[in-house]
């Protein structure tokens, strides 16, 4: 998940870069300077039909770019959730809990698994219901007008792949409080 998840967010890293230089490019043809030193390739560059150039080839932003980062990024973030949980990576806060004894983070360390198991569960649940409701209802984007729920179903994916890592996760915890060891390694948090 975690490399598809990287693969969409180079390929959006450029459509991003490509859209900017295009729409400078596009303000600066449109110049009084490039109007007036280089008209003629200027005009057949921003898209304008010059007598005796075969096509103009149209620079510009790209055609409905904010949508396609929207739907991007949001795959991205759910496929780099099921990595992050099972590897503990996410942000921790261990100010208090770092002078405790290790049973007690044992079993602070099981709750806060379960709560985040939980709260993936509940996220998995809202994007299947989201999916649904713009499958049904045929919501399409403004500009480019693909199903909305193409965006809600590939972030549904990496949902449930978070929930039952999540799940897996905070059942190791559990026996890990039980038992008083280690079953799985112990994540290092966003600091390491």
């Amino acid at each position: 998940m975690a490399i598809a998840g990287g693969f969409v967010l180079s390929i959006l890293v450029a459509i991003v870069v490509l859209s900017i230089i295009g729409r400078e490019l596009n303000a600066f043809l449109h110049g009084d300077f490039a109007q007036g030193a280089f008209k003629g390739l200027a005009d057949w560059m921003l898209g304008v039909q010059v007598p005796g150039i075969w096509g103009p080839i149209k620079l510009g932003p790209f055609n409905g770019d904010y949508e396609i980062v929207e739907a991007g990024i949001a795959f991205s973030i759910f496929a780099f959730l099921p990595l992050a949980q099972i590897t503990g990576a996410h942000a921790t806060v261990d100010v208090f809990t770092s002078l405790l004894p290790d049973r007690p983070n044992r079993v602070l360390r099981a709750i806060s698994e379960l709560a985040f198991a939980i709260v993936l569960i509940i996220i998995a649940v809202q994007l299947w219901q989201g999916t649904v409701s713009k499958f049904e209802r045929h919501q399409t984007t403004f500009l480019l007008q693909f199903p909305v729920w193409w965006a809600y179903a590939a972030s549904l994916v990496g949902a449930i792949a978070a929930a039952i890592v999540s799940v897996y996760v905070a059942l190791m915890r559990l026996i890990e409080s039980v038992i008083g060891h280690r079953v799985m390694p112990a994540g290092e948090g966003a600091d390491h």
